[in-house]
């Protein structure tokens, strides 16, 4: 969270993110992905997956003591940590990157990379700020299937912020349209494709003969 709200609220399983600090809104169930890729581009592709899972091991601040002291715990929880990495890397299609370093990768494996991160800190809200921006066809058509796999396999809601509208098509059960700002349709996505106000605001209205 960048900005405070004016007014309003956003509630999640009944409780306002508003009042919660936004580092801790992770230990509610809530990660997400940046449109602006927001990686460590020096650090392992492992390495920044598991800096999803800070919020499971730091839990408190003895820990990093624990852990210089060699702590046998501390070690269990990591060696858990880095095998979940490891699986959220093999889900998203980059089994065998672990070790590599982020800087140089393909965009497409760095957007995979960000989504690994997001999913190893095992939320129930998933969200995805424009996930599709400076992909190619091909890649669109293979976000949608993996976040179509993300709902149905790891059973997530995903709500996803997207401009390409092949792609939010494709992958939505209900579709929120916004028109600078504002709620102008809500739906299917049939009944939206179909709805005047937003064929009007991203066609153009006809004009009258």
């Amino acid at each position: 969270r960048l900005y405070r709200a004016d007014s309003g609220d956003v509630r999640f399983r009944g409780r306002s993110l508003l009042r919660i600090p936004a580092h801790e809104i992770v230990n509610l169930g809530i990660a997400r992905t940046f449109q602006n890729l927001e990686l460590c581009t020096r650090m392992t592709v492992l390495d920044n997956v598991l800096l999803g899972c800070h919020h499971k091991l730091a839990t408190n601040p003895a820990y990093f003591l624990l852990a210089g002291l060699g702590w046998p715990g501390v070690g269990g929880r990591e060696r858990r940590a880095v095998a979940e990495a490891e699986e959220m890397l093999e889900f998203v299609g980059l089994s065998g990157f672990g070790n590599r370093v982020v800087e140089g990768l393909p965009f497409g494996a760095l957007k995979a990379v960000e989504l690994a991160r997001a999913l190893v800190a095992k939320p129930r809200l998933l969200l995805l700020d424009e996930p599709a921006g400076g992909l190619n066809t091909t890649e669109v058509a293979e976000l949608g299937r993996l976040i179509q796999r993300i709902n149905q396999e790891l059973r997530l809601t995903v709500l996803v912020v997207e401009h390409h509208m092949n792609l939010v098509m494709a992958i939505s059960d209900k579709v929120v349209v916004l028109d600078f700002g504002s709620k102008i349709a809500e739906g299917t996505p049939r009944e939206v494709q179909v709805d005047n106000a937003v064929i009007e605001a991203y066609l153009g209205a006809e004009e009258d003969d």
